[in-house]
């Protein structure tokens, strides 16, 4: 499965309607952000068929990142079936990723 991108319009019918998704709410201009694309490529990779990933540019959309309460980027929450359940903010591995993730699935 590919990282889908979405915004204020598709959060709710791409990740509240889905199973377990990460969300990782970023910015273009964010340096921590751009560390952590390849790691969630990586990731997507290995689990993308359990879990969906899903990016939301929090300058573009910032209806998302305000009702999580979103404050500092990269911040990245599992939802499961539409709640979050989880949020660590920064750049994070991809194993303390995958832990994040396997608690929760």
């Amino acid at each position: 499965m590919a990282i889908v991108n979405v915004n204020d319009q598709s959060f709710a019918g791409e990740v509240e309607g889905s199973g377990t998704v990460l969300v990782d709410f970023w910015a273009p201009w964010c340096g921590p952000c751009k560390m952590i694309a390849p790691v969630l490529e990586e990731l997507d990779k290995e689990i993308g068929d359990n879990v969906k990933i899903a990016k939301v540019n929090v300058d573009d959309n910032p209806e998302s990142a305000s009702r999580f309460g979103v404050m500092s980027i990269p911040t990245l929450i599992v939802f499961k079936d539409g709640q979050p359940v989880d949020k660590v903010v920064g750049f994070q591995s991809k194993d303390a990723l995958k832990s994040v993730i396997s608690r929760h699935q």
